[in-house]
Formats: structure tokens, C-alpha cells, sequence
């Protein structure tokens, strides 16, 4: 299974990375589960991406302290609603793709805006 993950991390890795420069692509989630990944197939990858210089701090907040920034949030909840917005007056989809897209991301921005935004002391 080793050269399943490590596939997975890097398929997720590079999409994390698009979204760095992509709006509406989550970057976080999409390297947290790369991480994820790594750490099943290869230590050296996972220590990689956990120091990487740009992409190593936010999962170190997350897996240490379980702490999404406020401007994280404000982020995701932005490109959450321009992204629905888009689809429902711009993009021709099913109603029912509508409502099923709107209840994920509605769970995921209530997801996100439930963790806390600074490390407690």
C-alpha cells in the first residue's frame, strides 16, 4: 500500500498547491491530507512538507494546536460563497448538484469557522 499513499500524497500535494494561486481551492486541507499520506508511505516526504517554508506552517498550527487563522476563514468562507454564487447563477447545474454542493460546503464552513483562531495560552 506504500506506493498508493505516496501517489495519493502527491496528487494531493499538487492540488494543494493549486490552490495556493487557485480561488476557491483549498490549500490546507488539501496538504493535510497529503501529510496524511506521507506519513503512510514516507517519513522523508512528511518531514518535507511539514518544514516546508510556505506550506509547513498552517499544518503545524493545525496538527499542533488545532488552529485555523481568522484570515483562513474568512478565506474559505469567501471562496466557499463565490464558488456557490457561481454555480447558481453563472454555471449551468442540477438543482440537486446545487443543494448537495451547498450542504457540503455549508458543513464545511461550519466546520471551519468552529475552531478556534489563536493558540490558547
Amino acid at each position: 500500500m506504500k506506493p498508493v499513499y505516496f501517489v495519493v500524497g502527491w496528487c494531493f500535494f499538487g492540488l494543494g498547491a493549486a490552490g495556493a494561486v487557485l480561488p476557491g481551492l483549498p490549500t490546507v486541507p488539501l496538504m493535510l491530507v497529503a501529510l496524511w499520506a506521507f506519513s503512510k508511505s514516507s517519513q522523508r516526504f512528511h518531514d518535507w512538507l511539514y518544514s516546508h517554508a510556505v506550506f509547513g506552517p498552517p499544518l503545524q498550527h493545525w496538527r499542533d494546536h488545532r488552529v485555523i487563522p481568522v484570515k483562513a476563514k474568512i478565506l474559505a468562507v469567501i471562496s466557499m460563497s463565490a464558488s456557490l454564487g457561481y454555480m447558481a447563477f453563472v454555471a449551468d447545474v442540477g438543482g440537486w448538484i446545487l443543494v448537495v454542493t451547498a450542504a457540503v460546503m455549508t458543513a464545511g464552513a461550519g466546520f471551519i469557522l468552529s475552531q478556534p483562531s489563536r493558540v490558547r495560552d
